[in-house]
C-alpha cells in the first residue's frame, strides 16, 4: 500500500475574527442600562406563552447556562431575571457590514462565515506588515474605537487553528498558534471544541476513548476513516493541526432558502399549504434575481415541541419557478408522517445549484500567495 506524506502548508497567515455576543453587545451599546445584566436575544416567553428561540445571550446570561438555539422558555427557567429582547436584525446586518468595511482596510481576502465572524488571509496585507498579530490588534482597536464593540481574534497558519484560537480567550481575546505549537495547543482541548465535531460525532469519539486532542492523536487514520468516512480523513489531519484550505473571498452559496417562524402556530393543513406557497413565491423571486436554478428541494418542518424534520427530493432537471418549488414542497409535506402537534417553523431550500461547479473552478484557479513561513 502506498503511503503519502502529510502535506502541511504553514506558509499562510490567517486571522479569524469573531464578534463577542454580537447581537446582545449591540443592544448593550445602544442601551447602557443593560450593561452588567443578563440579556437574551429572543421574544419574551412570558408574552408569547413560552414560544421562541434564543438567538444569542450576553456573557452574564451565559453564566446561567443560557445558549443560542435554546428555547426561550428554558432560558427563562434558568434565569427569570434575564432581560429578553426580540432583536433588530436589520440593525445587526448594517453593523456587520461596518465591521466588514474595517476588514477591507487590511485585506481583500475575506471569507465571511456569518454576520459576526470571518476569516482573513493577511499573508500579504494592505499595510505591508509582516505581523498577523499586529494586524489582528489593529482590527480589534478599530472595531472598538469606531463601533464600541469587542471581538476575539485567533491568529495561525490555517483556518482550523485560527477558528479554535478565536474561541480560546473570549471575550476580547487574542490567541496565537504559531507553526510548531499546534500539537501543544490541541492536546488538552476537549474533543467537542474541535470545529466540525458535533454532539453525535463527539459521542462516537468518546465511545472510542477519545476525550481530548491528545486522545485523537492516538487513533490511526484507517480507524477514523472506517468509523467516520471522509470526516475521519479530516479528523486525522486536524489532530495534527493540518488544514490546507485557502480563505475564499468569493465563497459560493451552495443553497438558497426561505423559512419562517410563526408566533401563532399553524394548526390547519390549509394554512400550512398557504404558507408553503408564500415561501415558494419568495424563494422563486430570489432565484430569479440571481439567475440560479437547482435540482434538490429540501423541506424543513419544526413542530411546537421543537422536533424538527427535513426531507429532500432530487429532480432530474433544474428548477427555479414558484410552481415547481411548491409542487416539490407539497410532495415532501404529504410524504411526512403527520404529527398531531402544531407547526412553529416552515422552510423551503433549493440546493444542488446549477452554477456551483463552474464557480468553484474559478475559485480554485485563483492565485494563492504564500510567504514568511516561520512567523506570524
Amino acid at each position: 500500500m502506498l503511503i503519502f506524506p502529510l502535506l502541511d502548508d504553514q506558509s499562510r497567515k490567517i486571522i479569524h475574527i469573531d464578534m463577542d455576543a454580537f447581537f446582545a453587545a449591540v443592544e448593550e451599546r445602544d442601551n447602557p442600562a443593560l450593561r452588567g445584566k443578563p440579556v437574551v436575544i429572543a421574544r419574551d416567553p412570558r408574552i408569547t406563552g413560552g414560544r421562541g428561540v434564543v438567538s444569542t445571550a450576553n456573557y452574564e446570561a451565559r453564566r446561567f447556562g443560557i445558549h443560542s438555539a435554546m428555547s426561550a422558555k428554558e432560558a427563562y427557567q434558568l434565569c427569570p431575571q434575564a432581560i429578553f429582547i426580540q432583536g433588530n436584525y436589520a440593525k445587526y446586518r448594517e453593523i456587520g457590514q461596518q465591521v466588514r468595511e474595517i476588514f477591507c482596510r487590511y485585506t481583500d481576502l475575506i471569507e465571511p462565515m456569518s454576520i459576526d465572524e470571518a476569516y482573513l488571509d493577511v499573508t500579504v496585507n494592505k499595510i505591508g506588515s509582516s505581523s498577523a498579530v499586529k494586524v489582528a490588534r489593529l482590527i480589534q482597536e478599530d472595531i472598538w474605537k469606531e463601533l464600541k464593540l469587542t471581538c476575539s481574534a485567533g491568529v495561525s497558519y490555517n483556518k482550523f487553528l485560527a477558528k479554535l484560537a478565536s474561541d480560546y480567550q473570549k471575550p476580547r481575546g487574542l490567541t496565537v498558534v504559531k507553526p510548531g505549537e499546534a500539537l501543544d495547543f490541541l492536546a488538552p482541548l476537549a474533543i467537542e471544541k474541535f470545529h466540525g465535531v458535533g454532539k453525535k460525532s463527539a459521542e462516537r469519539l468518546r465511545q472510542m476513548g477519545v476525550k481530548t486532542g491528545a486522545d485523537l492523536l492516538e487513533i490511526s487514520e484507517i480507524q477514523l476513516i472506517d468509523r467516520f468516512g471522509r470526516f475521519g480523513y479530516d479528523l486525522y489531519r486536524r489532530a495534527r493541526g493540518i488544514h490546507n484550505g485557502p480563505v475564499k473571498p468569493n465563497r459560493i452559496r451552495k443553497s438558497y432558502g426561505k423559512e419562517k417562524t410563526y408566533s401563532k402556530f399553524l394548526r390547519q393543513e390549509a394554512d400550512v399549504r398557504q404558507e408553503l406557497q408564500s415561501l415558494a413565491r419568495n424563494l422563486a423571486a430570489s432565484l430569479e434575481r440571481e439567475d440560479i436554478q437547482g435540482k434538490t428541494v429540501v423541506l424543513k418542518i419544526r413542530w411546537e415541541d421543537f422536533e424538527t424534520v427535513t426531507k429532500r427530493v432530487s429532480l432530474d432537471h433544474p428548477i427555479s419557478k414558484e410552481e415547481e418549488l411548491l409542487a416539490a414542497a407539497l410532495e415532501l409535506y404529504d410524504s411526512i408522517e403527520q404529527n398531531q402537534a402544531s407547526i412553529r417553523l416552515l422552510g423551503i431550500t433549493l440546493t444542488n445549484l446549477g452554477k456551483e461547479q463552474e464557480e468553484d473552478l474559478l475559485i480554485n484557479n485563483q492565485e494563492e500567495t504564500a510567504t514568511n513561513r516561520d512567523s506570524l
